[in-house]
């Protein structure tokens, strides 16, 4: 799908909406407390400065607790964001399959028990909101069989590439062929990734040499974090969360002087309080997350000279006659 050069650069933001629970855990079943959601006007009184519009893609608990939908009621109503659905495996009903690390990737599960949960999932933000139209697979696993589900439940988009990342080690999918650029997986159906991508003076390398540097032998040596330190090579996700400032300025200069004119900000909803993801452990964690947040925004709008934008805006621009074409 190629964006006319001549574009100016366009911001979307999708907000992974989901339950707290310990990232360095086993997954489990009894993680469904959604607490944080009362804080999400944190960040989206941040997000309205700029005129965004996030996607807030929910999963089960959000969407099926009143402690985790109502805050975003109002936001909703009042045309502030948009809803999608995020689907977390071992906590969206029916619950037949064991819980292991494989099966919370989506694509590992049986056909006929993904378009179970989706069915679900789908039903029950319908019954809050509305059909949701962009979805985002938890842990990015995204399969074949998911794509055809999405299709023909009435999904318009997928925001679930995860490019430049191999979670294959993992049992789960591999996007490192892929780059941020969004595409058409099937003839009704858009792709629009993740933005990740490799930057540094050997950044055109980037794939080749962080898979080397990836291999066990110099992961004991910590080679990827060598690679970034030298400033050679450096993968970087656009989001707030485990990224400074400066780089993701940098990957958005680096995309944009490519010719890339989406760029999609995402991050999750729990970082809105301290203590739920990594990312945000202290008072202190949450405020820079914030200025970071609203830091890019402003550098992305008045150095990039970009628009903000939305997922369905942006899939509704190209999918006009007179928009873009694939």
């Amino acid at each position: 799908m190629e964006v006319p050069a001549a574009d100016a650069p366009r911001l979307l933001v999708v907000v992974d909406t989901e339950e707290e629970f310990d990232w360095s855990a086993p997954p489990s079943r009894s993680n469904t407390s959604v607490s944080a959601m009362r804080h999400i006007g944190r960040v989206q009184h941040v997000l309205d400065r700029f005129g965004l519009r996030p996607t807030y893609v929910i999963d089960y608990p959000i969407a099926s607790q009143p402690e985790g939908y109502e805050p975003l009621l109002d936001i909703w109503k009042a045309g502030r964001c948009e809803i999608g659905a995020h689907l977390h495996p071992w906590v969206n009903p029916p619950y037949t399959e064991p819980v292991t690390g494989r099966n919370t990737f989506m694509m590992n599960l049986p056909e006929s028990l993904q378009r179970e949960k989706l069915e679900v999932l789908t039903h029950t933000i319908a019954a809050r909101f509305e059909q949701p139209r962009v979805f985002k697979a938890g842990r990015y696993g995204l399969g074949r069989a998911t794509v055809g589900i999405l299709e023909q439940l009435g999904y318009w988009a997928d925001t679930s590439v995860c490019p430049r990342m191999d979670f294959s080690a993992q049992d789960g999918p591999s996007f490192a062929s892929f780059d941020a650029s969004p595409f058409m997986l099937t003839d009704r159906l858009m792709e629009v990734p993740c933005t990740v991508d490799y930057i540094g003076w050997m950044g055109h390398h980037g794939r080749t040499l962080h898979a080397a540097a990836s291999h066990p032998t110099l992961g004991r040596l910590r080679g990827v974090g060598v690679l970034a330190r030298t400033g050679a090579v450096n993968r970087v996700m656009l989001s707030p969360e485990g990224n400074t400032l400066a780089e993701m300025r940098e990957l958005s200069k680096s995309l944009v002087r490519r010719g890339c004119r989406v760029l999609t900000l995402s991050f999750h909803s729990p970082s809105v309080e301290p203590g739920h993801t990594p990312y945000v452990r202290t008072q202190r964690d949450l405020d820079d997350f914030l200025t970071r947040l609203e830091r890019f925004c402003e550098f992305f709008m008045v150095e990039l000279h970009g628009v903000p934008d939305s997922t369905l805006g942006f899939y509704h621009r190209v999918s006009t006659p007179t928009g873009l074409t694939a």
